[in-house]
C-alpha cells in the first residue's frame, strides 16, 4: 500500500538557469556609441600621421618645432581632459574636446604663419587624443564587472587599430587628388559629428564626479605610487611600440630598403592586430574576472613587446622586419588591456578621469622617448644596440611589475592620501 501523499517530501524545485555573467551580457547602447565613436575619430584621424607631410609640402620653417608642440599638446591634453572629466563631467569634457578640435583642425590646415601655426599645433595635439581618458572613465562608470571591462578594452584597442588602418588606406587614396588640407578639414567634420552624437547620447550625470572632487582631492592621483609604477611599467612596454614608427623606418633605410617596404611592415602589424584581437580578448576577459589586477599579464605584455621588436635590430630584409613587427602585436594587445584593468581597479570613482589621463600620457611620452633612445643607441653601437636597448625596455617594464604587485597587495589606506572631509 503506498504512503499517503501528504507524508511524501515535496518535490525539489526545478533547477534555475544560471544567468549569464556580466561579461557576457549585451553591452549597453552607450558602450556601442563609445566604441563606434572611437573607431570614427581614429579612422578620420588624418592630422597626426600627415602633419609632417603637410608642413613639408607648404615649406613651413621650423617644422620640427611645430611637430614637437603637437606632441607636447598631446601629452598635456591627456591630463587636462582627464581632470576636467572629473570636475565638470564626462559629457561636457568629451564634447568640448571634440568641438575644439573641429574648430582648430581647419586652422592648422590653412594657416602658414609660424606663430598661429604653432598655437594651432599645440591645441590640435591636446584635442587629438583627448577623448581617450574620458571614454575610459565613462566605460568604468557604466560597467562594474572587471571581466566585461577587460573585454570592452580589448575591442576598444581593436577599434583604434582598425581606425588607424582605415586612416592609412583612405588617406593614401585621397591625399593625391585632395591634398592634406582637405584631409584635415574632413578630420574636423568627423570630430564635430561625433561631438553632436555625444551631446545626444551621453548622460549629463557622471557617476562619482561630484564626490570628493575638491581641489585637494585631485592631488590624490599624483601622490599614488601604484599609479606611477603602472605609468613607468607601461612606458617601458610602450617604447617598443613607438619604435615601430621611429626606429624601424630608419633602420630599414640604412639597410637599403624602400619606403614601400616599411609600409608593408605596418600593414602586417595592422593585420596581426585585427586577427589576434578576437582570439586574445576572451582569454584576457577570463583573466580579468579574478580578484587580482592583471599585473603578471602586464609584465607578459612588456616582455613580448621587447622580445618582438628587439630582434629588428638584427634584421636586414623586409621579411625580417615584418616578422618582428608582427611578433610584437600580442604584447601590444595584452599590455593595453592589462594596464586598463589595473588603472580601473586602483582609481577612485571621482578620479577615474584623472587616473586615466595620467596613464594616457605614457603613449605620448613613448613617442618622445623612443627616438631619443634610438638616436643614442645608433650613435653608440649601431642597429644592434638599438635592438638590445628595445629589448631592455621590455625587460625593465616587466621588472617594474614586481614592486607594483607588492604595492597592490597592501591595504588601500597605505597607498592613498586621507580623504578630505567636506564641511
Amino acid at each position: 500500500m503506498s504512503a499517503p501523499t501528504a507524508l511524501l517530501p515535496p518535490p525539489p524545485p526545478p533547477p534555475l538557469a544560471s544567468p549569464p555573467s556580466l561579461a557576457q551580457r549585451p553591452w549597453q547602447p552607450l558602450i556601442w556609441t563609445l566604441l563606434v565613436g572611437t573607431f570614427l575619430t581614429r579612422a578620420a584621424g588624418f592630422v597626426y600621421p600627415y602633419l609632417a607631410l603637410h608642413l613639408a609640402g607648404h615649406g613651413i620653417p621650423h617644422v620640427s618645432t611645430v611637430l614637437a608642440l603637437f606632441g607636447a599638446g598631446w601629452l598635456a591634453g591627456q591630463i587636462v581632459s582627464g581632470t576636467l572629466a572629473d570636475r565638470i563631467g564626462r559629457r561636457a569634457t568629451l564634447a568640448g574636446a571634440l568641438l575644439t578640435a573641429a574648430g582648430v583642425f581647419p586652422l592648422l590646415a590653412h594657416t602658414s604663419g609660424l606663430l598661429v601655426l604653432s598655437a594651432a599645433a599645440f591645441i590640435s595635439g591636446a584635442c587629438y587624443d583627448a577623448p581617450r581618458p574620458v571614454v575610459t572613465a565613462l566605460i568604468a562608470d557604466t560597467i562594474t564587472d572587471e571581466s566585461a571591462r577587460a573585454r570592452i578594452a580589448g575591442w576598444r584597442h581593436f577599434a583604434v587599430n582598425l581606425g588607424a588602418a582605415t586612416t592609412g588606406a583612405v588617406g593614401g587614396l585621397l591625399i593625391q587628388p585632395l591634398g592634406t588640407g582637405a584631409l584635415f578639414t574632413l578630420n574636423a567634420v568627423v570630430y564635430g559629428l561625433v561631438a553632436v552624437v555625444v551631446l545626444l547620447t551621453v548622460p549629463s550625470a557622471t557617476s562619482g564626479a561630484s564626490e570628493g572632487s575638491d581641489r585637494l582631492g585631485h592631488h590624490e592621483a599624483f601622490a599614488d605610487p601604484r599609479l606611477w609604477l603602472l605609468w613607468l611599467a607601461s612606458l617601458c612596454g610602450l617604447l617598443p611600440v613607438a619604435a615601430l614608427f621611429s626606429s624601424l623606418p630608419l633602420m630599414m633605410q640604412r639597410d637599403g630598403l624602400s619606403a614601400a617596404a616599411y609600409g608593408q611592415t605596418q600593414v602586417v602589424s595592422a593585420v596581426a592586430v585585427l586577427v589576434l584581437s578576437p582570439l586574445l580578448n576572451p582569454w584576457l576577459s577570463r583573466r580579468a574576472a579574478g580578484a587580482q589586477p592583471l599585473v603578471g599579464t602586464l609584465a607578459l605584455g612588456a616582455l613580448i613587446l621587447g622580445a618582438g621588436i628587439g630582434p629588428a635590430g638584427f634584421a636586414s630584409t623586409s621579411a625580417g622586419y615584418a616578422t618582428a613587427a608582427a611578433a610584437a602585436v600580442p604584447g601590444e594587445i595584452i599590455l593595453f588591456v592589462a594596464a586598463s584593468d589595473i588603472c580601473n581597479r586602483i582609481s577612485p570613482p571621482h578620479l577615474r578621469g584623472q587616473y586615466a589621463g595620467i596613464w594616457g600620457t605614457t603613449l605620448a611620452a613613448a613617442v618622445i622617448g623612443a627616438p631619443l633612445i634610438a638616436g643614442w643607441a645608433t650613435a653608440t653601437g649601431g642597429d644592434h644596440l638599438v635592438g638590445l636597448a628595445t629589448l631592455a625596455c621590455g625587460l625593465l617594464g616587466a621588472a617594474l611589475c614586481l614592486p607594483l604587485a607588492a604595492l597592490l597587495h597592501r591595504p588601500v589606506a597605505s597607498t592613498h592620501l586621507p580623504s578630505v572631509s567636506h564641511v
